[in-house]
């Protein structure tokens, strides 16, 4: 088996076991199913078409998950187009309506952090990936990684300690 052949197996082999991980990173930057689809078809596009750039097969998670992380950026920073409206604007238009959050859970407190901390969290805890895998998928040393980690999880231990508090608050 040629070299290439060799390499396409293996990327062919390494999509398909992470298929599930890889929409689940290109969603948690966009939020969207459709977009999050669309992204990881892009990504896989890619990587076929770079996979001659790829230096050790034995990073090939990594090399894949890197692309995925950049068209989703990509992505984002074309949608950014998009002018978003501040809240005494949004207040004129649609008066009286208020924020009302019933049911915060992990989930959601998981989408009001920023994505530099929120993506190291997915890929930690629900990707089960090590630091030194999650800074080469995201061109981040590793101490950076450590610290979004530490800090992402900190901030995620506010949030769901003030929904307790509110809970709290709502049942007394």
């Amino acid at each position: 088996m040629s070299g290439g052949r060799k390499l396409e197996k293996l990327l062919i082999q390494c999509i398909t076991e992470n298929q599930d991980s890889a929409y689940r990173l290109a969603y948690s930057y966009v939020r969207n199913k459709e977009d999050a689809l669309d992204i990881v078809q892009d990504a896989i596009h890619k990587a076929f078409l770079s996979m001659e750039k790829l230096k050790q097969t034995g990073s090939i998670k990594s090399w894949f998950f890197r692309i995925i992380v950049t068209t989703s950026l990509d992505f984002i920073r074309k949608q950014k187009k998009v002018h978003v409206m501040d809240d005494e604007n949004l207040e004129v238009i649609l008066p009286g309506s208020h924020d009302h959050y019933p049911n915060l859970d992990l989930a959601q407190s998981l989408e009001e952090l920023p994505d530099k901390y929120r993506v190291v969290i997915i890929l930690r805890f629900f990707e089960d990936m090590k630091i030194d895998e999650i800074a080469e998928v995201l061109h981040e040393n590793v101490s950076t990684v450590k610290t979004r980690l530490y800090q992402g999880l900190q901030r995620l231990r506010v949030n769901l300690s003030e929904e307790d508090q509110r809970r709290h608050n709502d049942n007394a």
